[in-house]
């Protein structure tokens, strides 16, 4: 995979510390985003099920709250190597911008 949509990255990122059902996800992006990106249901679970597909999300469990069922994913080894390798590649574009702005207003340290 070379390059990740934003919402895809933010969804495994809100996976990456434990299981979450898709409310859960939901929030986690929010917070994430500071609030810059709100994850539609039916964006949330179309990407849950390509994630799913791909090796990357499985799902952990099932619970019953209030007669309604809710479904934990976890982030599987092949998707947190590829939130690791994402990371990686943001980090690098990222630094590439801030090494050019340094040329071009050189104050900014």
């Amino acid at each position: 995979m070379t390059e990740m949509r934003e919402a895809t990255f933010l969804i495994l990122t809100a996976l990456a510390d434990e299981p979450r059902h898709g409310y859960g996800i939901i929030q986690e992006v929010a917070l994430v985003s500071d609030g810059r990106v709100t994850l539609l249901p039916g964006t949330l679970y179309a990407a849950l099920d390509r994630l799913v597909a791909q090796g990357l999300v499985e799902l952990s469990h099932e619970q019953v709250v209030d007669g309604r069922l809710r479904r934990y994913y976890r982030l599987q080894a092949d998707g947190r190597a590829e939130l690791a390798r994402q990371t990686e590649r943001l980090r690098q574009l990222a630094s590439a911008a801030e090494s050019r702005l340094r040329v071009l207003r050189p104050n900014l340290a």
